[in-house]
């Protein structure tokens, strides 16, 4: 008899919490949670992907000026569906992904191995990068270096690094991430750009690239397929990645980080949700990048550390682009791409 009692009891309140989460006022309510109750009185939570989750609750308390169109607000229903949203599977999903990437690529390794030159090298240069170029890549690549452990340690820190660290240092260590994300950020836009401006020329895809996909690259079948100044491997990265997700890091970091555009907190969470998605993705492919231009394609990294490659690699790696430059020294110009692509 007491346990059927105390499961009656334990039905009663579940209904009791269920009515006011549904909107109706109860007597237990803060003054201010009742406004808020009779504001929602027969309402409905939207969903996360609706404007509407970033209605307005308003108190009859004035709280300070927090731009024109939300000046008033106490709470707003939407920032609790963004928040669980975000410290959910939002972090379930980025984190498996910033997890499997780097597992994936050393299985990769240890069963497929780097794409080494065949041939001996033949002791001659030939300049791939000049020192504008260099500078501009490796002045990209250190402040997505920045932004990105910045903003690992915003994203999963209070997780991480708080428990072992300590509550008094971690809040350090998160304001100064906080400060260089947000001024990194606008550098690592620019420098985008640039980056964008100076190689997209070389990145235009043409029907070389077709035979470099569906052989991919020969990282499998170890054999060198023929391939431009950029191969097409090299050409899905610039595209895909610095173009497509740079763009869609930086509108929604431009939206996060200058709130004075009267941005709704609706608008702020959806760019939170889209940057958080989006640098995930970035930091996957700049590992996948990293690796094929490091320890994957042996002779990649001292092309954007010097500037040069010994021919023989370029020969092997960039047989179209190699044949061309040699073309346009000895004064003959560029060899008919067709042709090349046979060879």
């Amino acid at each position: 008899m007491r346990t059927l009692l105390t499961l009656i009891c334990m039905l009663l309140a579940l209904c009791a919490g269920q009515a006011g989460a549904r909107g109706g006022p109860s007597p237990r309510d803060y003054p201010e949670e009742q406004t808020i109750s009779e504001h929602e009185q027969n309402g409905r939570n939207p969903g996360p992907l609706s404007a509407a989750s970033g209605q307005q609750h308003v108190d009859r308390h004035y709280l300070g000026d927090y731009g024109l169109h939300e000046r008033d607000v106490i709470l707003q229903r939407g920032g609790n569906t963004w928040r669980l949203l975000r410290n959910g599977p939002l972090a379930l999903a980025t984190g498996s992904v910033l997890l499997a990437t780097p597992l994936l690529i050393a299985a990769f390794y240890l069963l497929v191995g780097p794409l080494v030159v065949s041939g001996a090298p033949a002791g001659v240069t030939l300049q791939r990068f000049t020192l504008w170029q260099r500078l501009l890549h490796w002045s990209t690549a250190l402040s997505f270096l920045v932004l990105a452990v910045s903003g690992l340690t915003i994203m999963f820190g209070k997780k991480l690094v708080l428990p072992w660290l300590g509550h008094d240092a971690f809040a350090n260590v998160a304001l100064v991430s906080k400060y260089l994300h947000n001024l990194v950020g606008p550098l690592f836009i620019l420098c985008s750009v640039l980056l964008f401006a100076t190689f997209a020329r070389k990145n235009m895809f043409n029907h070389v690239d077709w035979n470099w996909l569906r052989q991919a690259g020969g990282l499998f079948s170890k054999k060198h397929v023929p391939a431009e100044y950029f191969n097409a491997g090299e050409k899905l990265w610039f595209w895909c990645g610095l173009t497509l997700l740079g763009l869609l890091m930086s509108v929604t970091g431009l939206v996060l980080d200058f709130v004075v555009f009267d941005q709704t907190r609706y608008v702020l969470q959806v760019a939170d949700v889209l940057h958080t998605g989006g640098a995930a993705l970035y930091i996957a492919g700049a590992l996948g990048h990293t690796y094929i231009g490091t320890v994957g394609v042996p002779g990649a990294y001292r092309a954007m550390r010097h500037g040069d490659v010994d021919e023989q690699w370029a020969k092997e790696h960039h047989s179209l682009w190699y044949r061309a430059a040699k073309g346009r020294a000895a004064g003959l110009g560029p060899e008919p791409s067709e042709r090349e692509e046979k060879l």
